[in-house]
């Protein structure tokens, strides 16, 4: 009864993560602690997860990308990668993307070539981004580093008694996938948009808002009087009224006195709107735009402003800037700026104050485009040292003669001693969300194999697959991983699926390695939406894409991905 009560929790759990109301590391938290409330695991149990040897070297790695993300070396090698033919260009970028991110933070490696792609003007933004992510994805599954998913599932392998993954274990076969998968995304990057900056017909498409004050001219005129509707690179949208909306908005339509007027244009043309007397955009004058500096970012994934509004948070004091404009890929966004919650992904067009790149936050919450502020970088000796010591920990590491967990922390005491990394630094960055997500995950999956549940489902695996053999059911396996990473996200997708697969593989009696590969490679099969993955989502805004664009692009890298894993995890890994 038990073991069937742990399972419709997880099916709970599930639907909650696909609903997206909550976050992850709440969920997983909450249902490590209702396990231990209700005697499913022990309480040892719980905090044994979070001290998990993986888990841990997963956190110190992430630390440690921290420098190697404020390296200036990547942004300034995209500028060599990017020249030529559009072909060639895409070729080197996703090339040498995949190449780092077999070793570095996918995430950082995005985020570093991100603003300097946004800003070149060379080949339009829209056909490099998705690539950019693809390819961060495909590097990243050939090495134990390469992406957390990895990392997640070796803590996982740990606590389940098994040798821990070797560094190298994955690129046997995910170093044949990579190369397949880069031909064919080589193929369909040519089915994406070109959204290019200097087209005018497909020009920055931002969300943004004026507040007509009580004594300004424009009360008691109609627009088209106030001559609202004739504005070069802006449309007047909609008007909030009292709580309601008005949309569309008519030529006589007479406006009043504390109107919130909706525009969508350009971010060049936002200050066309300071002229117009007793117009604030957000609580700033529009006087006072033209004193500030225009600054272009994107939400991040480690952001705390996600799934929260404007309202909720005192935007000027954390960040010494105000919200000018709204933009979320192509969506059409409406209703008023400040009650939109905002999502990991958003671009957000910020009026800044003089010190705004010297507020400590400004890392953790956004990834900066515009080119006139930049984020400190490293100096040249800090870059060299930050590199080389990386590369000797992982050579280190390869070879048996050091540990990673032992050669990481060897590494983070020299940043720590060469200031090329700050405690405070430390402090702000540190992914806390992770460690609630993957230490509770581990106390979850214990809980399902303690309960039966997890080999409750493998026995409905193995009547299913019955006459099929093991190879359907490593399939089946492989195949739920990836609908769960498509629906929730990678790591919870590893979390959930690999009891499963493990309680699988002893079902049927054999070697468990091919099903955990099978849960490890499906847990990175995130390519066809961009909510599944978080550099899918860095890129969404800046890209201006559609939902569409991720289908039509991913679908068939998707299936070469699958084909590539299915036909060679089981020759490199035999039953």
């Amino acid at each position: 009864m038990t073991a069937w009560w742990v399972l419709g929790s997880v099916g709970i759990l599930l639907a909650l993560l696909m609903q997206g109301r909550f976050s992850p590391a709440v969920l997983f938290s909450g249902w490590a602690v209702g396990y231990v409330m209700f005697g499913v695991i022990e309480q040892q149990a719980l905090l044994n997860s979070y001290a998990n040897p993986a888990l841990i070297t997963l956190i110190i790695l992430m630390l440690v990308s921290l420098a190697l993300e404020r390296s200036p070396l990547l942004e300034h090698c995209s500028n060599a990668l990017l020249k030529g033919n559009e072909t060639l260009a895409t070729l080197r970028l996703m090339s040498v993307t995949a190449a780092l991110s077999a070793f570095l933070n996918n995430t950082a490696v995005v985020g570093s070539l991100l603003g300097a792609i946004s800003r070149q003007r060379h080949i339009p933004a829209s056909r490099l981004l998705i690539p950019l992510s693809y390819a961060s994805i495909l590097g990243g599954v050939t090495t134990l580093v390469g992406t957390s998913t990895n990392l997640v599932v070796n803590s996982f392998v740990i606590d389940a008694g098994l040798p821990p993954l070797g560094m190298f274990e994955f690129a046997i076969v995910g170093i044949p996938v990579a190369v397949l998968c880069l031909l064919g995304l080589l193929l369909s990057a040519r089915l994406l948009p070109r959204n290019g900056v200097q087209n005018k017909e497909h020009s920055q498409p931002y969300f943004l808002e004026a507040w007509v004050s009580a004594d300004s001219p424009l009360v008691g005129h109609s627009i088209e009087h106030n001559q609202l509707r004739s504005l070069d690179g802006l449309f007047l949208l909609e008007i909030a009224r009292h709580g309601r909306l008005i949309s569309p908005v008519s030529p006589d339509e007479v406006i009043q006195a504390q109107d919130v007027l909706v525009f969508t244009g350009e971010v060049e043309k936002v200050q066309a709107l300071q002229r117009f007397s007793g117009l604030q955009l957000f609580g700033d004058k529009g006087d006072n735009l033209l004193a500030s500096n225009l600054v272009e970012v994107v939400i991040s994934n480690e952001s705390e402003l996600a799934k929260r509004t404007l309202q909720e948070v005192d935007f000027r004091t954390m960040f010494n800037a105000g919200v000018v404009g709204i933009r979320r890929g192509q969506r059409r966004l409406t209703g008023q700026l400040g009650q939109i919650p905002l999502k990991v992904g958003d671009s957000l067009l910020l009026a800044v104050g003089p010190d705004f790149t010297q507020h400590r936050n400004i890392d953790r919450n956004f990834h900066i485009l515009s080119g006139s502020l930049q984020r400190p970088k490293l100096s040249s000796r800090q870059s060299l040292l930050a590199f080389m010591g990386f590369g000797g920990v992982i050579v280190a590491a390869a070879m048996g003669w050091l540990p990673l967990l032992n050669g990481l922390l060897l590494l983070l005491a020299l940043l720590l001693l060469t200031r090329t990394l700050s405690v405070s630094e430390l402090r702000r960055r540190f992914p806390f969300e992770l460690v609630l997500i993957i230490g509770s995950a581990l106390a979850i999956a214990k809980g399902l194999e303690s309960s039966g549940a997890a080999a409750l489902v493998a026995d409905g695996m193995r009547y299913v697959f019955n006459g099929h053999g093991v190879f359907a059911a490593f399939v089946g396996v492989y195949l739920m991983t990836l609908l769960l990473t498509e629906t929730v996200t990678n790591n919870a997708a590893a979390a959930l699926a690999f009891p499963i697969g493990l309680s699988t593989a002893q079902a049927f009696g054999v070697d468990p390695m091919p099903f955990i590969m099978a849960v490890a490679f499906g847990a990175s099969a995130c390519f066809m939406v961009p909510f599944g993955y978080q550099t899918h989502l860095m890129v969404y805004s800046p890209g201006r894409y559609r939902m569409l664009d991720y289908l039509k692009t991913g679908l068939p890298i998707s299936l070469l991905y699958s084909a590539g894993v299915i036909t060679l995890v089981p020759m490199a890994f035999p039953f």
